[in-house]
């Protein structure tokens, strides 16, 4: 009797430590961070560029390489639903998970179509060949010239000078200037909301109502 209590104990102690795992349509941010209903998913082992970060291509043109990579993922998922097993929780709350659209392995597939890297530092390598395989075959960012995201972010926090506050109490729209160049403004309670940064030298403004943005030529961000 003893034993089988051991055993039975063993059994719900692996159940409770085996990883959280759900399923849904996703609703993709960027090249490696999407959602699922209420969660905030970012892709585990991969690092793809940030929605504002430019690369070149093979002639040495700039482009858009987040968006590029944003628009990989959207084609990789498909619109089927996607299953996701978390292995950790990044300093933002988001669920890093291993996904998978049908047998599709989303990390990998991005990682070894050169639109993101493996982000050793926590992939332990995981995706290592296919970025190898990536990087021979040119594909995606290997076709010309980028910086790691890693690196692209890390110059952007020093570079970026101290988030400006609204001008006056109540204007809290903020009016952002993507990477191609389009005004896009955020309402508080938005999704980018809150990580969206207001630079009054590039043009960036605050606006005090949905009217007076959209009068200035502004237009409401999708989520």
């Amino acid at each position: 009797m003893i034993r089988r209590l051991g055993v039975l104990v063993l059994a719900a102690g692996l159940a409770a430590a085996s990883p959280a795992e759900f399923t849904g349509p996703a609703r993709v941010v960027d090249g490696d961070t999407f959602s699922i209903g209420a969660e905030r998913v970012r892709l585990w082992g991969v690092d793809a560029p940030e929605g504002r970060q430019v690369c070149q291509d093979a002639k040495g043109q700039r482009y858009a390489c987040g968006d590029a990579a944003r628009d990989q993922l959207v084609g990789l998922i498909g619109g089927r639903i996607v299953r996701c097993e978390i292995r950790d929780r990044d300093p933002y709350g988001r669920a890093a998970s291993r996904c998978q659209a049908g047998s599709t392995d989303l990390g990998g597939a991005m990682v070894r179509a050169g639109w993101a890297v493996d982000y050793a530092q926590f992939s332990r390598g995981a995706y290592a060949s296919a970025e190898a395989e990536a990087r021979r075959a040119r594909r995606g960012l290997w076709a010309g010239r980028f910086e790691t995201p890693s690196s692209w972010r890390a110059e952007e926090r020093q570079a970026r000078p101290a988030p400006a506050g609204p001008p006056q109490a109540g204007c809290m729209i903020k009016g952002n200037i993507n990477a191609k160049g389009r005004r896009i403004f955020h309402i508080p309670g938005q999704e980018d909301y809150a990580a969206t940064r207001i630079d009054t030298a590039r043009g960036e403004r605050w606006f005090c109502s949905a009217v007076e943005a959209q009068a200035a030529g502004w237009v409401a961000a999708k989520r």
